[in-house]
């Protein structure tokens, strides 16, 4: 999916949710564990949930190959069911890989490929740590993107990623300015937390044009009024997402119908943001 087709989706949906399924077993409702794939049943009943509010969904990879050959069975099972919705999903493999050059193209086959994995996420997630060479084999596949981390809302971030470099920026703006050699708008997206929503514009200086990834609305207390507010630009340009406000409203069996409830009020809260910039 490129660039105008996800903003045309974000118009089409009133939306900008990205839901996160960080399926932990462990938080499942319980009623679930007699399925045959119960993380698999919960990731459907989840997103048949929500599928209406969200334009995009985030598994994260380390909840999957925890559990072994199940678990990556039951990721190729939820990525199959996303792809059956063609056009209106958005994929992105939470999986934060970077290595020397000929593993980041292993890597990169591993969720881009789908004739060689059989997996054929829309973006994955890369630590740019190692440099061009880790980040470059993601950005070989035709129409699809790497989003690259920059500015995380975990509480260790502040160990090295606001770090003054001799030239005084900060490791962070670093990042932005050498990755936007790599690639461009149309293939690279940022990581960046709604926890830090105001150094949104600052970041937003250094890229203008490209998306962000925004985690931290919802249980990490991140305000969406002022991601907006700060990291909006003419195409949107924001993917916020929300895991286990979502995923996890309800431990019961009513727990899909509360995860539909809040991607609603998520929704129509994006829904009144998109007006009031003049994008819908």
């Amino acid at each position: 999916m490129n660039r105008q087709q996800l903003f045309d989706l974000i118009c089409q949906k009133k939306s900008f949710l990205c839901v996160g399924l960080d399926s932990d077993i462990k938080k499942i409702p319980s009623h679930l564990l007699d399925s045959d794939d119960p993380v698999f049943e919960f990731n459907k009943q989840i997103i048949e949930a929500t599928i209406d509010f969200a334009v995009a969904y985030k598994p994260n990879l380390a909840f999957y190959e925890s559990r072994g050959i199940k678990g990556v069975e039951s990721l190729a099972k939820t990525v199959n069911l996303l792809k059956s919705y063609g056009n209106q999903v958005f994929t992105i493999a939470d999986a934060k890989r970077g290595d020397i050059g000929n593993t980041s193209a292993q890597y990169a086959k591993a969720v881009f490929d789908e004739a060689v994995s059989g997996f054929s996420f829309d973006a994955v997630t890369v630590a740019p740590y190692m440099g061009e060479d880790s980040v470059k084999p993601f950005l070989d596949f035709p129409g699809k993107w790497a989003i690259i981390l920059a500015l995380t809302s975990n509480k260790g971030a502040d160990d090295f990623q606001l770090i003054e470099g001799t030239d005084s920026s900060r490791l962070f703006e670093r990042v932005l300015y050498v990755s936007q050699k790599w690639g461009n708008a149309d293939n690279i997206m940022y990581v960046v937390g709604a926890t830090r929503a105001e150094m949104l514009a600052e970041v937003r200086k250094i890229v203008p044009d490209h998306f962000l990834l925004v985690p931290g609305v919802g249980s990490q207390g991140g305000s969406l009024r002022e991601v907006a507010s700060y990291g909006m630009n003419n195409k949107c340009g924001i993917l916020v997402n929300a895991s286990r406000s979502i995923i996890f409203a309800s431990s019961d069996n009513d727990f899909a119908i509360k995860s539909r409830i809040e991607a609603q009020n998520m929704q129509q809260e994006m829904e009144l943001l998109l007006m009031e910039k003049g994008l819908i």
